[in-house]
């Protein structure tokens, strides 16, 4: 006798799944629809570029930005891009595959950066700084080429506050990645909606929805990166100290600049003290 699994009724082990899904993408669209607020990242009209590297935050980053081009009360459009960098290996047909079954407007650059990375690194340095280069450089133009006024891109709320330890660390910079950015040039407005979320609930979020994740095998390869040690750092501190990173993210929300030492973010040299002719009567009569 044949079974119709489709008929059969959810097991116990179903809706727990659905339930913890359905938590998790409540959280996420929350989330990322208070960073865009807050920034006023999406805007009518907008053409995105969405930036889809195959890892688990750009998947996480479109899925929530689908259902937000679906019941968002303004008009904007998505164009998907990846960017296939030649690495050995790679599998070609996952992206186009899965984009294919979204019916999302896409496009593959085709762009052998990997070749150029290997060549211009040296030996026992790291291929991140030079491959983001590039990687943001073919990104950038194609935005223009396309009329693309927003590019979004994946990073999250822990990628924020390691780049903010290692600008410390290893540049002597108080900075880190802001959620929406002007490129220099002033052509291109970088937008990260996924600024308020946490690398674990993304991280849970694309093991629940079982996307087709592609490692890089380009910064995989590398031991001991000074980001992964920052990763690392801040890791045991929140083990240590739950919420931790959280509260290093909100302080980089919350600066304030005098108690700083910027000379050029405030105006030390002018400070001046005020003295009233009050202070004045009394410091005359204590004297």
């Amino acid at each position: 006798m044949d079974v119709l699994f489709s008929n059969a009724s959810p097991s116990a082990e179903d809706k727990s799944s659905d339930k913890k899904l359905n938590r998790a993408r409540k959280s996420l669209r929350r989330d990322v629809g208070r960073a865009i607020a807050d920034y006023n990242m999406i805007e009518d009209g907008d053409l995105i570029m969405v930036c889809l590297s195959g890892g688990k935050d750009s998947y996480t980053m479109l899925d929530v930005l689908l259902h937000l081009q679906k019941h968002a009360p303004i008009d904007f459009r998505i164009k998907v891009v990846n960017l296939d960098q030649k690495q050995p290996g790679f599998p070609e047909h996952v992206l186009p595959d899965y984009l294919d079954k979204l019916g999302v407007d896409y496009f593959i650059i085709e762009q052998d950066t990997f070749s150029i990375v290997k060549e211009k690194t040296p030996e026992g340095k790291t291929y991140c700084g030079l491959c983001s280069r590039l990687r943001r450089g073919n990104l950038y133009s194609y935005a223009r080429q396309i009329g693309a006024n927003k590019i979004a891109l994946g990073h999250h709320r822990d990628d924020i506050v390691e780049t903010l330890f290692l600008n410390m660390f290893f540049g002597a910079k108080l900075k880190a990645m802001p959620p929406k950015l002007l490129s220099d040039d002033k052509q291109n407005i970088v937008i990260r909606p996924l600024a308020y979320v946490a690398e674990k609930d993304i991280e849970r979020y694309a093991r629940l929805r079982g996307f087709p994740i592609i490692p890089c095998n380009l910064c995989g390869t590398q031991d001991n990166m000074q980001r992964q040690e920052m990763k690392a750092m801040l890791q045991g501190w929140e083990k240590k100290w739950p919420g931790r990173i959280d509260n290093i993210f909100r302080s980089i929300c919350n600066v304030e600049p005098s108690q700083l030492a910027d000379t050029k973010l405030f105006p030390f040299r002018d400070l001046k003290q005020e003295v009233s002719d009050k202070t004045r009567i009394n410091v005359v009569n204590v004297a």
